[in-house]
């Protein structure tokens, strides 16, 4: 998983932190140990404990946002394949999206709900009970930076969790997941060009607003917004077609009344693409498998007399999938094995032809150059 570093399970779930945690952690660390020094109740290392300790509950402050999302995600069916804090907060990492427009928006919600929450609490401690100056600051920054994440997330633009929560929205409407993606992709763009020219005018001193961190975060909102709408409008795209578009121009497909010779003469003589052959039967349903390998255990005088039937093999290891499925479900398929080849089927089970990865992206090559530019 990239550089990020495992730290253990948390409710079952993968927990890693990126190296850029380590950088953010130190220097808040140093940040709120400089400011806690100016309290005299503490001195020596204590403030600069206490900002470490500080440091951590903030970040757990965010790792609790990310397991929000997490728990309703699982209540919904779906497996969190892991949880990582990074340069600019944490991350959930989900096994595939929710199945509707509300279980979407209600695992949108969750993150932000539980930072408001949490800020909420810390906030009713600090003003109901008594501490001391030190240990009163640390509650109520942390009530306040809860607040901050929680309605900063709420930005309705990807990847922020409020751009999720505008993409449900749309999704609703649309009735198609793509389109909401797509569009929070593009508001997240506008508010990370935005960020960008406020932390840029901030460093060039024209303006009292905004910092470089504004700048960075500007980046990588429009880094991460370009990429969703990018995926979006590839999923879109193999949404647009079934596997029957992808199949493979003549496949290796033969009859199984067919003699080994005439097999041989037709499909192999000359023509050393395919090394292996689908067999139909005669409503053209899948029969067997043919292997040219395995004519040679078969004396060249008894090619005029046998024929592929008796010969073939079972097609127990063959993975069959319908005509009409869409792309996308057939990527999804092909995800875990690249190599991997689908044999497609019609309606009644007529064998069409074989599919790969590589003619399906060669139709999207072809696609994409047919567009006028």
């Amino acid at each position: 998983m990239n550089n990020n570093i495992r730290v253990g399970n948390l409710f079952g779930i993968p927990f890693y932190v990126n190296p850029s945690w380590f950088l953010v952690l130190g220097l808040v660390t140093f940040s709120y140990g400089e400011q806690l020094s100016f309290f005299p109740q503490l001195n020596g290392l204590l403030p600069w404990l206490l900002g470490l300790v500080t440091a951590l509950l903030l970040f757990a402050s965010v790792l609790a946002h990310e397991l929000g999302h997490s728990f309703v995600a699982i209540s919904q069916g779906i497996d969190v394949k892991s949880i990582t804090l990074f340069l600019f907060g944490g991350l959930a990492s989900l096994e595939k999206e929710s199945d509707t427009p509300l279980d979407a928006f209600l695992v949108a919600i969750a993150g932000p709900g539980v930072s408001l929450i949490l800020s909420a609490i810390f906030f009713f401690v600090a003003s109901t009970f008594n501490f001391s100056a030190p240990l009163e600051a640390v509650i109520n920054l942390l009530a306040f930076i809860n607040l901050v994440l929680g309605l900063f997330n709420l930005i309705p633009g990807l990847p922020l969790d409020g751009g999720n929560i505008l993409k449900s929205l749309v999704w609703k409407i649309t009735g198609n997941p793509n389109k909401g993606i797509i569009f929070a992709s593009r508001v997240g763009q506008v508010f990370g060009w935005l960020a960008v020219a406020v932390g840029g005018l901030s460093i060039l001193d024209i303006t009292r607003f905004g910092s470089f961190w504004t700048l960075l975060i500007g980046l990588f909102l429009l880094q991460n917004a370009g990429n969703s709408a990018q995926s979006a409008r590839v999923q879109e795209t193999l949404n647009s077609y079934t596997a029957e578009d992808a199949v493979i121009p003549n496949s290796p497909i033969v009859s199984s009344n067919l003699t080994v010779r005439e097999f041989v003469n037709d499909y192999v003589i000359g023509k050393n693409q395919w090394r292996k052959f689908l067999v139909i039967n005669e409503e053209e349903r899948l029969s067997g498998v043919l292997e040219v390998e395995g004519l040679k255990k078969i004396p060249t005088s008894q090619w005029t007399e046998v024929k592929i039937f008796e010969i073939m093999q079972s097609v127990n290891d063959l993975i069959t999938i319908q005509a009409n499925e869409t792309l996308l479900e057939v990527v999804k398929l092909l995800d875990n094995d690249p190599l991997k080849q689908l044999t497609v089927v019609g309606e009644n089970g007529e064998v069409i032809g074989l599919l790969e990865k590589n003619s399906i992206i060669q139709l999207l090559q072809k696609e994409k150059e047919t567009q006028p530019a």
